[in-house]
């Protein structure tokens, strides 16, 4: 039997609309000596992608993700940032994995998820699936789940801090929400009005309807303000603080970062202008939260492969609680 040596994947070509997304045959990647191939069974789409889609991206990535697309890749990158599946082959070098492993994966600024098969680095965020997730339900920890834990510790969340996420229903605030609640905080989630039950249930204390009121009007004060989608108002978010509290710019502009640095030269409150993050000491933390039931994964909608551009468009529209899943196999 010859193997064969091409796969289905979604190719971006060019930034635009989801018209710009096309599945196609390629080329199956060979894994280097030190990275693993895995075979890919459900990747996602998130808020993130659709803006890489758009070039929607602050001003300091825009050229470099245009020369990158436009010249290194030749308008063929295949776009997904997370993947699980299970590993079909290893590099030479290769010593924490096996073949035949589940695994979900980030790929970072390798992208490749919308594909039969990705390689990637054994040093990438790279780990086995933990019980009691499905394999669909796994390919949404790298960017939820490890986004979530990046800011939570990046603030220091530490038990009976009051805590508010701004943004709480999407796929880093679902998990931001759990892992909070974990560690003991008290949580306060901003979103829309049709996503607020979801939010209680995943152990938010209290919930604010942002198309009906703004958080910054209430009278509350947090140790902790996590704004995962850059909409908060910086100046009424930070008297919304408590002394020493901490601000977590999740997505934040060029001005937020020169405020927030200006804020932390002369105030007594903390802004952390936190880009996302995928490092891998927050793997193992996040498993053992999973593994110990207080943390599971919020999936809204599954696609296959080939209505990927309809998963766009539903994550373009706020629409989404959670995470949006293409079923790649």
């Amino acid at each position: 039997m010859i193997e064969t040596r091409e796969m289905r994947a979604v190719v971006m070509r060019g930034f635009g609309s989801p018209d710009v997304l096309e599945l196609t045959a390629i080329e199956k990647p060979t894994p280097a000596d030190n990275e693993v191939l895995i075979r890919t069974r459900a990747t996602t789409v998130t808020a993130g992608d659709c803006e890489f889609r758009r070039l929607d991206l602050p001003l300091s990535f825009r050229l470099p993700i245009w020369l990158y697309v436009k010249l290194w890749k030749r308008n063929r990158v295949v776009p997904g940032q997370e993947v699980a599946g299970e590993i079909e082959s290893i590099g030479d070098d290769v010593t924490r994995f096996m073949p035949g492993d589940q695994v979900f994966a980030a790929t970072s600024f390798r992208f490749g998820g919308a594909a039969e098969y990705v390689c990637l680095p054994e040093s990438y965020p790279i780990a086995r699936i933990p019980e009691p997730m499905t394999v669909t339900e796994a390919a949404t920890l790298p960017t939820g789940g490890l986004n979530a834990m990046h800011f939570l510790r990046s603030a220091n969340v530490k038990d009976g801090d009051a805590v508010l996420i701004n943004g709480a229903g999407g796929s880093i605030g679902t998990y931001a929400v759990q892992i909070a609640t974990a560690w003991g905080a008290e949580v306060t989630c901003v979103d829309s009005g049709e996503k607020l039950d979801v939010l209680r249930s995943l152990g938010a204390d209290s919930v604010v309807d942002y198309t009906r009121e703004e958080f910054t009007d209430r009278s509350e004060r947090y140790d902790v303000v996590v704004d995962v989608v850059g909409t908060s108002p910086f100046s009424r978010t930070l008297r919304c603080l408590s002394p020493g509290g901490r601000y977590v710019l999740g997505n934040p502009t060029l001005l937020g970062r020169i405020k927030g640095g200006w804020t932390n030269l002369t105030g007594e409150r903390t802004v952390i202008s936190s880009l996302a993050g995928y490092a891998p000491e927050d793997v193992a933390p996040l498993i053992e939260l999973v593994e110990a039931g207080e943390v599971r994964a919020v999936v809204d909608r599954r696609y296959p492969l080939d209505e990927i551009d309809d998963a766009h468009r539903y994550v373009e529209s706020g629409r989404k609680t959670g995470n949006v899943v293409i079923n790649v196999a």
